[in-house]
């Protein structure tokens, strides 16, 4: 039963760590699409309309 768990323990680190650098590619594409300005005037946007300024 202990192979068994270790064996869990072994595949759920795998899994994270492949998550971790898929999202730090996805983030990396992203910037250099140039979605940095797009997301931040959105969420500027977002925050005026919010507070009722917007």
């Amino acid at each position: 039963m202990k192979g068994v768990i270790e064996l869990t323990r072994a595949k759920k680190a795998l899994s994270q760590a492949v998550l971790l650098i898929s999202g730090a590619v996805m983030l990396g594409f992203g910037a250099m699409r140039g979605e940095v300005e797009t997301v931040l005037s959105k969420a500027i946007r977002l925050c005026l309309e919010c507070v009722g300024i917007g």
